[in-house]
């Protein structure tokens, strides 16, 4: 292929089948393996791919910004158990097909359980908060419908197992939403470690933060149009509501979120900057290592640990800590027998100039959240039946890396952790906290 010829497009699947050796070249290069997986799906790729949103806050508007420019999609429904954000997203989609000069089609629900019944419905974005992923994910795989989930994939280790098997039964698509997986910087770094230009890794560092710490909110009064029971869904005991949570909007004048909803860094409904910002530095983390649907053997937390951090120990002898370095920024920094490399989004840096990337693209000079590949890869997939970039099984190895650490933070001592049984090893104490019981109504099987 000439140089002229390479789009980006192209470059990026190619870059990422490079760094992440995933099941993409069989098909990529045609064949029987190509026709049978196609086979399974019910989109043909001369078809309008049609999505319904669920979750329709901050991250979601982000999301329908992309998906809403991508050619062949049409966004048709949206659901949220707040009255505001359905209107809001209703405005905005009608505003964007009628400057467009195409007839809007959209129509919204308090409940998600009526996006997924409709059949003319391909695909789902699920944009809630992480203790509804598992949930509407799986029954979205039941329902026939493929999946755009945002990070990170699963509120518990469990509930990650049994999507990974839903996806898979019932023949589905499942992008995860860990977009730095499409961005040149993270492409760039992933491919330069594993192909050993850096040498031997010995040593990871990645800043991402802490566990999540106590709900020490105000209980405030719930306002009118939101369903908070269901909000709750299936989350044990009584969420006391409070605007942080679920922050307010107004539509005139329109107005967006002022803060991301502080339900993230709350014991109970989040998993703190571990899971909000490990889903995606720690995921560079594990494909960089080539340890994507593997993990970590032990996890030691603070005060336990000759590093003084929470330290993952991998059985190559990698050690990773999770620990400020350069700065504030959240990113990963890599020590090999070569030098060093680092990457935070926009940005790399390296003990060598020979080590970074030959030149800037294009895409370095859009806002971080209007970059879209990630997204054209989803309905790229869709229309495929090829594993998108982030398939299900490699979104929940990097969210099991969070949640173990979350695990040794919440029991103050190390954990050893078998990545290919998904076990720990001789620990019912940490055994326990692979998940929690549903409230009365909720189950992941139906």
């Amino acid at each position: 292929m000439s140089e002229s010829k390479l789009s980006r497009r192209n470059f990026l699947r190619l870059s990422a089948l490079g760094a992440a050796g995933t099941v993409l070249l069989p098909r990529l290069l045609g064949g029987d393996t190509a026709v049978a997986a196609s086979a399974k799906g019910k989109t043909a790729a001369s078809d309008t791919v049609r999505l319904g949103f669920i979750g329709l806050g901050q991250q979601a508007m982000y999301l329908l910004n992309g998906f809403l420019t991508i050619d062949g999609v049409r966004i048709v429904a949206g659901a949220d158990v707040y009255d505001i954000k359905r209107k809001r997203f209703d405005r905005r989609v009608r505003k964007y097909y009628a400057s467009k000069g195409i007839k809007p089609e959209v129509k919204t629900y308090e409940n998600y359980q009526d996006i997924l019944a409709r059949p003319d419905i391909d695909a789902v974005v699920i944009a809630t908060p992480d203790h509804y992923h598992a949930l509407i994910a799986m029954a979205a795989c039941r329902a026939g419908k493929d999946v755009y989930l945002e990070k990170p994939m699963t509120f518990t280790i469990y509930e990650g197992q049994q999507l990974c098997k839903a996806v898979r039964r019932n023949n589905r698509i499942l992008q995860v939403g860990s977009q730095q997986r499409s961005d040149e910087e993270f492409i760039h770094v992933a491919n330069l470690i594993r192909e050993g230009r850096l040498g031997k890794i010995s040593r990871v560092k990645v800043r991402v933060g802490g566990p999540p710490k106590p709900n020490t909110l105000a209980v405030e009064a719930i306002p009118a149009g939101l369903n908070w029971d269901l909000w709750q869904g299936p989350l044990p005991g009584k969420v006391n509501y409070n605007h942080e949570l679920n922050p307010p909007i107004t539509l005139d004048p329109e107005q967006n979120e002022q803060l991301w909803g502080a339900w993230r860094w709350y014991e109970g409904t989040g998993g703190g900057l571990m899971t909000d910002w490990g889903a995606h530095m720690f995921d560079v983390a594990q494909w960089a290592l080539g340890k994507d649907r593997n993990g970590p053997v032990e996890i030691i937390p603070p005060g336990h640990s000759y590093y003084d951090h929470l330290t993952y120990l991998y059985d190559n002898g990698v050690v990773m800590t999770e620990e400020p370095f350069d700065g504030t920024k959240q990113g990963v920094k890599f020590y090999g027998d070569n030098g060093w490399i680092q990457v935070c989004r926009g940005e790399v840096l390296a003990s060598d100039p020979v080590f970074l990337p030959d030149t800037r693209t294009k895409n370095d000079d859009l806002p971080y959240e209007t970059r879209i590949p990630h997204q054209i890869n989803f309905i790229e997939s869709v229309r495929s039946r090829i594993d998108p970039t982030v398939p299900v099984e490699i979104g929940h190895s990097s969210c099991t890396v969070c949640n173990l650490g979350n695990i040794a933070y919440k029991l103050g001592r190390p954990v050893k952790w078998n990545p290919i049984v998904e076990k720990f090893m001789d620990d019912p104490n940490a055994t326990a906290l692979l998940h929690y019981t549903y409230r009365d109504g909720y189950s992941l099987e139906g």
